[in-house]
């Protein structure tokens, strides 16, 4: 028999459990594939690989990230800025003439 408490200790588990797995998609980090060519970038906290393979660092926060163009890649000393639009979407300026959204290459459910 289910009383009234356990019911909402069922409840607030599920909220709980819910909770959890939709704050990790929620978030800019992870690997983002570009719609219009074969190109991806990674993103891990401050730190990302750019779609030429280089890594260097930017300014974090959980649905934004800029970062310099390094040296040795198309572009080199302009500014990229990314601001995550949705779970799988991120608009990205700055590394091509337009502005453009990207995917996640993989989905997070």
């Amino acid at each position: 028999m289910i009383t009234s408490k356990n019911l909402i200790r069922l409840f607030l588990a599920g909220i709980f459990v819910l909770a959890g797995s939709a704050a990790k998609a929620d978030a800019i980090d992870g690997d983002w594939c570009s719609t219009k060519e074969p190109s991806h970038l990674t993103i891990s906290g401050p730190n990302i690989v750019t779609p030429s393979g280089n890594q260097t660092s930017g300014n974090y926060t959980r649905h934004t990230f800029s970062f310099v163009v390094p040296g040795s890649d198309p572009g080199a000393g302009s500014t990229v800025e990314m601001r995550l639009l949705n779970e799988q979407e991120v608009r990205i300026s700055g590394m091509a003439e337009a502005t453009e959204v990207w995917k996640r290459c993989k989905l997070v459910s």
